[in-house]
């Protein structure tokens, strides 16, 4: 069984990102997360920037919310 100090632990090396929409502008609208997935910040950038921002953070995608 894990201890409480287990459950706090956080690995600041994992980032994630969760898209929530695509705009009609070209701007990405998305969840960005370091250590934890489920405290995030949102964030909007243009596609390539975005893509940019992905490699550069080495975020693992999550999966999306935006319509496909």
């Amino acid at each position: 069984m894990p201890s409480a100090v287990d459950a706090l632990t956080c690995d600041i090396a994992r980032k994630f990102v969760r898209v929530k929409e695509v705009r009609p502008d070209g701007l990405v609208c998305f969840e960005f997360s370091i250590g934890w997935p489920e405290l995030f910040v949102d964030l909007m950038l243009p596609q390539s920037a975005f893509d940019d921002f992905c490699v550069q953070q080495h975020a693992q995608r999550l999966s999306d919310s935006a319509p496909a």
